[in-house]
């Protein structure tokens, strides 16, 4: 069993915590049931609603439903302060999750078939974005839609990750799909498959990449994708500000994890030091003397990082806690980290498992020795 703490904003109940306040401590999490048996896998979110995904495929949500992102609700408008299990789909065989990703307003789920394949791609939330849509939008636009003829026969989807308003999905033969907003040129050349808006309704293969990819991240307007560890090109789709893309390293070999927030784009080594590119007015790129990383997640202007040494680290704009007790008066921890947890400052035994981060949201999964959560 797993305890989950959270802090940052908290206006519409996204962190789960019992109420609606913003925090700038970790809070642990509550659930309306039974708290999940398994491990925590991922922590997706939203600009005003989170996604935790467990390690057996099950899916829990909190904060602002009324979007249609936190999938089957019974009140579509509702808001919830704790995390009760996601309904992806009333109709047909659900299968267990495998990936979420979590655009501003919508939410897309990649569940296993019977094949136990990640084949089923299903998409919740703000239809009129794009990063939620078919070719012929539903008539509850809010309904989950499962996209059909994707991803292609043969192949799964092995990752998915969300920009403001657009999703990239990478397949297992290393192809990459994208669709939602690519007014930007975050989903590539988009002559004759947008609308006038820019927007693409349906997954639509990225071409002119010149290496398969293992793993794509996206920024608010921009997109990397790299390709697998040893050979580790970097291409870069979007806007270039703040040189997202004039400044990007041609590769890096040897890169474990990669993250990206609004605007920087961070790669983990297998060394444990971190590079990075982007914007930098809050603070946002990696403070000089950090110690060795084991893991990292980008929020939209802050970043957490798991130390090799077991504790819970944080840099960034913290404006709504999300950094943890500030001393500057618009939140920046600039220049510098934030401890936000230490075995040090645990109980024996515990050890911190994840980090998340989300729209000025900050996770930290602690476990104990015993498996009991704190």
């Amino acid at each position: 069993m797993n305890g989950l703490f959270a802090l940052g904003s908290n206006g519409s109940g996204q962190l789960g915590i019992g109420h609606k306040e913003d925090v700038s401590v970790p809070k642990q999490v509550e659930y309306e049931d039974d708290i999940p048996e398994d491990e925590i896998a991922q922590i997706s979110a939203g600009g005003n609603h989170t996604i935790i995904l467990t390690k057996s495929g099950k899916v829990y949500w909190a904060g602002d439903s009324s979007t249609g992102a936190c999938g089957v609700v019974e009140n579509a408008d509702m808001e919830t302060s704790k995390f009760r299990e996601l309904v992806v789909s009333i109709s047909g065989s659900i299968g267990p999750a495998a990936h979420v990703a979590c655009t501003w307003d919508s939410s897309v789920f990649v569940l296993k078939d019977a094949d136990d394949k990640a084949t089923q791609v299903y998409t919740c939330g703000a239809a009129e974005t794009g990063a939620a849509n078919t070719d012929v939008p539903p008539i509850n636009a809010r309904a989950s839609v499962l996209l059909s003829n994707f991803p292609p026969t043969g192949t799964e989807v092995r990752s998915l990750a969300a920009g403001f308003r657009h999703i990239v999905a990478v397949l297992d033969n290393g192809d990459v799909y994208g669709w939602g907003n690519g007014r930007k040129g975050q989903l590539g050349e988009i002559d004759g498959t947008a609308d006038l808006k820019g927007i693409i309704h349906r997954p639509r293969k990225i071409t002119g990449i010149p290496f398969k990819v293992a793993k794509a991240v996206c920024c608010q307007y921009a997109t990397c994708l790299i390709s697998e560890p040893g050979d580790g090109r970097i291409f870069v789709l979007g806007a270039d500000k703040w040189g997202l893309k004039s400044t990007a390293p041609i590769e890096i070999p040897n890169w474990n994890m990669i993250s990206a927030s609004w605007g920087c784009i961070y790669i983990l080594q297998r060394n444990g030091t971190l590079v990075a590119w982007g914007r930098d007015d809050h603070g946002q790129l990696p403070p000089p003397g950090l110690p060795e990383l084991e893991s990292i997640a980008a929020g939209s202007e802050h970043v957490l990082a798991l130390s090799r040494n077991g504790e819970a680290l944080t840099w960034g704009w913290g404006e709504h806690g999300n950094c943890g007790p500030t001393s500057e008066s618009i939140g920046d921890v600039k220049g510098r980290w934030n401890t936000l947890a230490s075995p040090k400052h645990l109980p024996e035994g515990s050890k911190i498992t994840l980090v998340g981060a989300g729209c000025a949201t900050s996770w930290i999964n602690i476990i104990t020795i015993d498996g009991l959560f704190l």
